[in-house]
């Protein structure tokens, strides 16, 4: 029925939709399955004329709210209907603060989508709070900050009761958020304020800095690591430092700025055992890779607590070209097993890995026969999965045998 009528309300006239609107048997507030009015519909569409002639009527229900509680001004700011909200927001029944189901004012839908002109006209109501936090406890500033909306964020900024620095449900500040979208604009802006500690923990331990290293954004990580009071080495609760991250994610600048740093150790193994360098191998990032094997304190037949090793983890992940690099360091041992026994052979094998196997044995001293602790041997493992090109690679070594079966 909103939906008809508000159709109504475009498709005619205003002299038809005055006499329309006359009618007794005609509900203006009527709601559709979702909660939507005609006014709700007219001010999400921001017809200006419809909310005009809608706002002139005795019954209507200027705070009608939506199947998750947004208000006609609340659709409104959110897809920057200015003239809309302007009407609005000249009306003294209008809540200008009324947050949705999820805790989220006017203000906060204006600063997400970085409408600066209504953030403006809300920001002049003295019944708006522009720090007020939703359901998740994130302020306006911490939409703009996740959005990269420097503008609005000016604007939050540049009234006294805004605390810059307030953490969400998970501990995230504006500033970590900011980081997280790579926003430099917005990571400058914030670090220009006194009350913003630019080394904060998240729940998990993760600080500005470890969220800029998880980026592919190197120029907001030289932001943080302008600051003093960065630690650039800080390690997560998983025991994950921002250089690990880099790593895994294969982001070599980052990696080559963190690598520069004395303060940084290039070893540190987070709480599983894994280095930066295993975790730059198993994802396959050759670059990175390459500036951690340069390290003279980067070793890099490091084992894990589960007993894999750089090499290991890039076989185990298909990384021939990985794999290629490791096998040309002389203290690389293509024959240390896991905790399981396995060699990087018969890891290789498991997986039918040709490619890998032949790169394996090409290697002087490999061992292609070690069994694993079931006395699984790389031939036997390649046999029973029938994979035939590891199979020929096997026999083609006169030592390979069949082991276990």
């Amino acid at each position: 029925m909103a939906v008809r009528l508000y159709c109504v309300l475009l498709a005619t006239g205003m002299g038809a939709v005055k006499l329309l609107l006359e009618r007794k048997d005609v509900n203006i507030n009527w709601e559709d399955k979702y909660g939507q009015t005609p006014l709700l519909l007219a001010a999400e569409e921001g017809s200006l004329g419809v909310v005009g002639l809608l706002l002139g009527l005795e019954d209507i229900n200027l705070n009608t709210r939506g199947d998750v509680g947004q208000t006609p001004l609340s659709f409104a700011a959110r897809y920057r209907h200015d003239g809309v909200v302007k009407l609005l927001l000249g009306l003294e029944d209008v809540n200008p603060d009324m947050p949705d189901n999820h805790g989220r004012t006017p203000l906060s839908w204006a600063a997400t989508g970085g409408h600066a002109g209504v953030v403006k006209l809300l920001l002049e109501r003295e019944d708006v709070r522009p720090d007020m936090r939703d359901i998740n406890s994130q302020t306006p500033l911490s939409q703009a900050a996740l959005s990269g909306r420097d503008g609005v964020a000016k604007l939050l900024l540049g009234r006294e009761e805004v605390n810059p620095d307030i953490p969400d449900i998970n501990g995230q500040t504006p500033l970590s958020l900011a980081t997280m979208s790579g926003c430099d604009g917005m990571v400058k802006l914030l670090l220009g304020r006194e009350e913003v500690n630019p080394d904060m923990p998240d729940i998990n331990g993760r600080t500005p800095f470890w969220w800029a290293a998880r980026g592919e954004d190197d120029g907001v990580a030289n932001l943080l690591l302008g600051r003093e009071d960065v630690t650039p080495d800080r390690r997560d609760n998983g025991g994950q430092t921002p250089l690990s991250m880099a790593a895994w994610r294969g982001y070599d600048g980052v990696a080559k700025l963190l690598l520069r740093l004395e303060a940084v150790n290039p070893e540190t193994p987070d709480e599983v055992g894994r280095t930066p360098l295993s975790w730059a191998a198993a994802g396959g990032h050759a670059g990175v890779v390459k500036l951690l094997l340069d390290q003279k304190d980067v070793n890099p037949d490091m084992p894990s607590n589960s007993g894999l090793r750089p090499l290991s983890f890039a076989v185990v992940n298909g990384r021939s070209r990985i794999v290629e690099l490791l096998l040309q360091r002389e203290d690389v041992n293509p024959n240390v097993p896991n905790n399981r026994g396995q060699t990087p052979i018969l890891l290789a094998a498991i997986d039918g890995h040709d490619t890998l196997v032949n790169l394996l044995l090409e290697r002087e001293g490999a061992n292609p026969n070690t069994p694993d602790r079931n006395g699984m041997t790389p031939l036997s493992v390649a046999s029973k999965s029938r994979h035939r090109a590891v199979v020929r690679l096997l026999q083609a070594r006169k030592s390979a045998n069949l082991g276990t079966t």
